[in-house]
């Protein structure tokens, strides 16, 4: 709708400002919008005058006076507008609405100018306030709006004790420069004349009908007040267009007579309209001079002190004193000015002296600057939010280009931060920038390689405060703005600025990601602690280390937890932090004691093959520390304890999975004896059967005979073993042949002598026992090397059933084509069985006493054991029983 609108309002404004929607609010004739200027984005209020709206209301006026007549009309209210616009170009003060754009004439008759931004008018707050109480019922003086900014924002203005007394001085102050400075009278000042802006101050305009007072000798550019005019009250003409009765003095109406006192009347009647409920002036006009009249014509219609000047709500006792009886009075001369106003009891407290002193610090000297921003702190608290967050905040950091006082306003600001509830908001939005603004811009000193020495004590200001930062910083902006400036900290060459550096760092854990802390954060650290030369600089690094590990801020000093920190991973712990570890060269205590507390933290993320190989030395070299005491050390040695056993822990339990893994692929019974060999014992040591002691002891004729041996089953060409721990041979075997075992050979195969044939065939069946031959099993060193006799297919052994003979009737048979033989001496026989076997050449099987004797476990070179020798000629008789066992 708007927009339609606009486009009949072409002009520099529409081309250059960004205008809002609808309006913000409406201030007499002026619909008051929210504006940017497009180049630069600052907020501005336009202001817009349409002259349909004057149409609209003399609709009747055409049929009576004609055209001309009405146009005439109608140009005396947009020169009137105008004159209140242009006024306001010529007038500067503080106090005074500042004007950005002059007043345009726009395409269709209508006006816009632009102004600082403006929240509401003095009207429109009172008449919210009016209208809330009518839904609450409520009639309690805290008046409260809220107005939509240009960004969509809500804000909400309490009006309230200071608020008004803050207001009411401002005011004062506006008319003092009008009164005094520009020798004008402003003519028709009420609540819709009065403006609040974004800082929450009461700026003056609707000075249409402003003018140079009677008395007034000084030249003045703007024309005389016309009475006749003013007074007069047309009907067809909206009534924000013309004088408001309601807030005249009676000096205009009653004495026709213009003077500055008589803006001091409408003053107290403002005073009391705020204070009225509903918020409206104690004299009701209608717009009518007879009834205006016929109030001041009876003292009961005129408002005293003896009426409680008309209002319904009780007031101050300061303004009852002495301030409304000598502004409400119908003497001017009886009327305190304006700078007497200021000077009343009613702005005698504590929070007024500070606002006022808080307006004119530019002013002050240096020294009392810095008195004013030493015990502010101590008032704060006092100060309505409102007043912290629209006055008090702004003023500070308006003063923040004053970099001697730089320390001491942010040490302000933050308190106020504190204080405030939506101080989230208020941070983002007003600090940070203002922070950016100092740290961030590089100055003239910065670009010359000189340090801004006024920034150091603003830098631990800040770093004292980055928990206050961190909690109402969103996360981004705290890592492009706030960052940067912990940064600069731990770049300087203060050592307290670096020490609070270092300290902050547990407080802002919590709200960098990883990537930040890691390459951002970390690195700055690790410089710091590799460069520096001071003690206290050098523990404090290694407690930052020691967070940054653990994310725990339990090491240092703050005693501040941060939420779910984030910590460096394992390869940055390994690769980096160990390798500063390592290259301490101090001994103090404060510093080995420090980088302990790092260890232990290092030990929880680090591997235990990396512990042991890169840690543990490190740890033994510190607690050998020639100026450790015994608790120092004893402190040491817990942790290389503790982190000894993890590693012993670990191994074993990586040993013992290998070993479970790994059952199926090694013998578990396997000796452990790595020079043991299987051994090649002939008689093995398998039981075939039990010896019967009684038939033994009883000399019985079968005593020799053992049981019958189990012979192998499964494949006919297997050797059967003899028992060596049961028959008789190996009784007599155990008796004359040492034990040993089985020895690698010192030679390989190929080494051995040349094998020989043997000199005399070997009677398989013989039955007598050659000592000789036996003398030959024993004395090993008595054998002549073997030599082979026939080719490699004649080594296979050949495997045969024995036959049922025994040792004393098998005949004797020449051993066919043995493989491997020694030459042995005549008549002794090496091998034991049935001539059959014999004859194919298989010595391998052997047979007592008809049963069948196992073939003996041994190779090629096995000697097999000397058969038992047994009576041939019969049963022996009394000892010769026994001579088997001899």
């Amino acid at each position: 709708m708007f927009s339609s609108a606009l486009k009949s309002f072409s002009s520099n404004i529409t081309a250059n400002y960004t205008i809002a929607s609808s309006p913000s609010s409406v201030a007499g004739a002026w619909k008051v919008f929210d504006g940017k200027k497009k180049s630069t984005g600052k907020a501005v209020s336009i202001f817009v005058f349409d002259r349909k709206s004057l149409e609209h209301q003399g609709g009747g006026l055409e049929s009576r006076s004609g055209t001309s007549a009405k146009r005439k009309i109608h140009d005396e209210v947009v020169e009137r507008l105008k004159k209140e616009a242009s006024s306001l170009a010529r007038l500067r003060h503080p106090n005074i609405l500042e004007l950005a754009e002059p007043v345009e004439d726009t395409r269709n008759g209508g006006l816009m100018f632009a102004t600082e931004p403006i929240t509401a008018t003095l009207a429109g707050l009172l008449a919210d306030e009016d209208d809330d109480h009518k839904i609450r019922g409520d009639r309690s003086r805290v008046s409260r709006y809220t107005v939509e900014t240009a960004n969509g924002d809500s804000k909400k203005v309490t009006l309230d004790e200071l608020e008004i007394q803050k207001g009411l001085l401002q005011v004062a102050k506006g008319l003092e420069f009008l009164h005094e400075s520009a020798s004008l009278v402003h003519g028709n000042l009420t609540p819709e004349a009065i403006y609040i802006n974004q800082k929450s101050d009461w700026k003056i305009s609707g000075l249409g009908f402003s003018g140079p007072a009677d008395e007034s000798t000084s030249p003045s550019n703007t024309p005389p007040i016309a009475l006749s005019e003013l007074l007069y009250h047309d009907h067809r003409l909206p009534r924000n267009v013309q004088l408001n009765l309601d807030y005249t003095s009676p000096d205009f109406v009653l004495d026709t007579n213009i003077s500055s006192s008589a803006d001091m009347f409408s003053l107290g009647l403002i005073i009391l309209a705020m204070y009225n409920s509903p918020h409206e002036s104690s004299l009701h006009t209608g717009g009518n001079i007879t009834t205006y009249k016929k109030i001041f014509s009876s003292s009961s219609s005129i408002p005293a002190a003896s009426n409680n000047f008309l209002c319904t709500k009780p007031l101050p006792r300061q303004l009852l004193g002495d301030v409304l009886p000598r502004l409400v009075t119908r003497k001017p001369a009886q009327r305190m000015n304006s700078r007497e106003f200021q000077q009343c009891s009613f702005f005698d407290n504590i929070l007024m002296s500070t606002l006022q002193f808080l307006d004119s610090l530019p002013a002050k000297s240096p020294n009392e600057k810095s008195q004013f921003m030493r015990g502010l702190p101590r008032v704060l608290e006092q100060f309505p939010k409102s007043v912290l967050d629209k006055k008090i905040l702004p003023g500070l950091l308006e003063e923040t280009k004053d970099r001697e006082l730089l320390a001491l306003i942010l040490a302000n600001v933050f308190k106020i931060v504190e204080i405030l509830p939506s101080g989230q908001r208020i941070f983002a939005d007003t600090v940070l920038p203002q922070l950016r603004e100092i740290f961030h811009t590089p100055t003239s000193k910065a670009s010359s390689g000189e340090r801004d020495v006024f920034k150091e004590p603003a830098l631990i200001v800040i770093l004292d405060k980055i928990g206050l930062i961190a909690e109402n910083c969103p996360g981004k902006s705290f890592k492009d703005d706030v960052l940067p400036i912990i940064q600069l900290g731990l770049e300087s060459p203060t050592h307290s600025v670096v020490d609070k550096s270092l300290t902050c760092l547990s407080s802002i854990l919590g709200i960098l990601d990883f990537s930040t802390i890691k390459n951002d954060l970390f690195p700055i650290v690790a410089n710091v602690f590799t460069k520096t030369s001071s003690l206290s600089i050098k523990v404090r690094g290694l407690e930052a280390l020691g967070i940054l590990c653990a994310g725990n801020p339990t090491i240092g000093s703050t005693g501040t937890k941060a939420p779910n920190g984030a910590i460096l991973d394992k390869y940055t712990v390994q690769e980096k932090v160990v390798p500063l570890l390592k290259g301490i060269k101090t001994k103090e205590p404060a510093v080995i004691m420090a980088a302990l507390a790092v260890f232990k933290e290092v030990g929880k993320i680090a591997d235990a093959d990396f512990i042991a190989m890169n840690i543990l030395p490190t740890l033994w070299s510190f607690s050998l520390g020639p100026l450790l005491n015994l608790e120092q050390f004893q402190a040491y040695m817990t942790l290389i304890k503790t982190m000894s056993l993890r590693i012993e822990q670990e191994q074993t339990r990586k040993l013992r999975d290998l070993a479970s893994n790994s059952t199926n692929d090694f013998d578990s019974g396997r000796s452990n004896d790595l020079m043991s060999m299987p051994s090649n014992d002939p008689f093995g040591s398998s039981s075939v059967g039990e010896i019967d002691f009684e038939r033994l002891v009883l000399g019985k004729s079968d005593v020799s005979r053992p049981q019958a041996q189990r012979s192998h089953t499964g494949n006919a060409s297997s050797p059967v073993w003899p028992d060596s721990t049961n028959s008789m041979s190996s009784v007599f075997h155990s008796r004359n042949v040492p034990s040993s075992r089985a020895i690698t050979p010192d030679h390989a195969l190929n080494n051995f002598a040349t094998l020989q044939p043997s000199s005399a065939p070997i009677c398989a069946g013989s039955t007598q026992y050659s000592p000789h031959a036996w003398n030959g099993v024993q004395s090993m060193q008595s054998m002549q090397p073997l030599q082979p006799v026939q080719s490699m297919q004649s080594m296979q052994p050949r495997f045969s059933q024995p036959a049922g003979n025994s040792w004393g009737n098998t005949p004797a048979a020449k051993l066919g084509s043995t493989p491997w033989v020694s030459p042995t001496p005549t008549g002794t026989s090496l091998a034991w069985g049935n001539p059959q076997a014999a004859q194919n050449g298989s010595a391998n099987t052997v047979s007592l006493h008809g049963k069948l004797a196992p073939a003996m476990r041994t190779n090629s070179f096995g000697i097999p054991p000397p058969p038992s020798t047994t009576n041939q000629g019969g049963t022996n008789t009394g000892l010769d029983k026994y001579e088997s066992l001899i």
